[in-house]
């Protein structure tokens, strides 16, 4: 009884850890003409095309602080509507 009891208070726990979490903040993939053709890939086939653009020489430079830019579509999540 104890055992189920603790297993209760454990899950209750976690449930409350995860409902408090903080809303997702990073921005979708846009579902603009340009990255339309990327909604529908695998995020690994998508990924290897974003490095084109978004780099420091780039026609859209990522900021100064952002993480490592090999797993884009990791944070920046794929609409497929």
């Amino acid at each position: 009884m104890i055992y189920n009891i603790l297993f209760v208070i454990i899950c209750a726990g976690i449930f409350i850890f995860l409902w408090n979490a903080p809303p997702e903040t990073t921005k979708k993939l846009p579902m603009d003409e340009i990255h339309k053709l990327f909604q529908s890939m695998w995020k690994k086939a998508a990924e290897k095309f974003c490095e084109k653009c978004h780099n420091p020489n780039g026609e859209v430079p990522l900021p100064k602080k952002h993480p490592p830019k090999y797993r884009c579509l990791l944070c920046h999540k794929q609409t497929r509507t």
